[in-house]
């Protein structure tokens, strides 16, 4: 089992920051890939970026390129994601995810599952 928990969601002002932690405990070894996904009250999840267990590979969903970042220390066995320039559409739960695909942006290609991080931004 992998045992993930974000933090670092809030309530921010459209143009400012924010970054989100995931703490992965467990059998990390077993995980390759590393996700973040949001989801928005009445839509369907989404895909916002991703990263390899090394951190040399990362993608990005187009919504958000340019604005996010994905990154990792696995010394810390910890995934970040820094929001820059956020938007009132950036609004959701935040969901980091792992599993075994890299660079999926499938949520059916993720076994595990942190509880969320609520995200609100405001115009």
């Amino acid at each position: 089992q992998v045992h993930l928990v974000e933090s670092g969601g809030g309530l921010v002002q459209a143009g400012n920051s924010l970054r989100l932690s995931c703490a992965a405990s467990g059998r990390t070894f077993s995980v390759r890939a590393m996700a973040w996904f949001r989801q928005a009250p009445g839509k369907e999840r989404e895909f916002v970026a991703a990263i390899s267990g090394s951190g040399r590979l990362r993608y990005h969903a187009d919504s958000v390129k340019g604005r996010f970042t994905i990154s990792r220390v696995n010394a810390l066995n910890t995934v970040f994601l820094q929001m820059n320039s956020l938007k009132p559409e950036d609004t959701a739960g935040y969901y980091c995810a792992a599993g075994s695909k890299i660079g999926s942006s499938r949520y059916e290609d993720y076994g595990y599952w942190g509880q969320g991080t609520q995200v609100t931004v405001s115009s």
